[in-house]
């Protein structure tokens, strides 16, 4: 009924709940990254192995789940203080499906 796994040093429980209970975006995984490499990295290892990509630096792995692979500087941008800044960063963001952090601070500086 249930399984224990460690994701990225986080001990994680899951319950078997059966049928009427299907993987949805309620829940997802949401990994801050460094830089360019590890978000490159992370994300091509859940999408080029059978996942699938979405908007705005999520996906899904090949069992559904839901990943949010967040670079912190896009955290930072979009909570900008100059509220100018972090609107072109969250537009910026919107056009994307993984996050292209150089694309990102471009936008922030307008």
């Amino acid at each position: 009924m249930t399984v224990e796994f460690t994701v990225l040093g986080i001990p994680c429980l899951g319950l078997n709940g059966g049928p009427a209970f299907k993987h949805s975006e309620a829940f997802s995984f949401q990994v801050a990254t460094d830089d360019q490499a590890e978000t490159d990295r992370l994300w091509n290892a859940i999408v080029g192995n059978g996942g699938q990509e979405s908007d705005c630096g999520w996906c899904k792995d090949k069992w559904g789940l839901s990943w949010q692979i967040t670079p912190r500087i896009l955290m930072e941008a979009i909570t900008d203080p100059d509220q100018a800044a972090a609107k072109r960063a969250f537009a910026a963001m919107m056009q994307m499906r993984k996050i292209d952090i150089a694309k990102i601070e471009a936008a922030r500086r307008g």
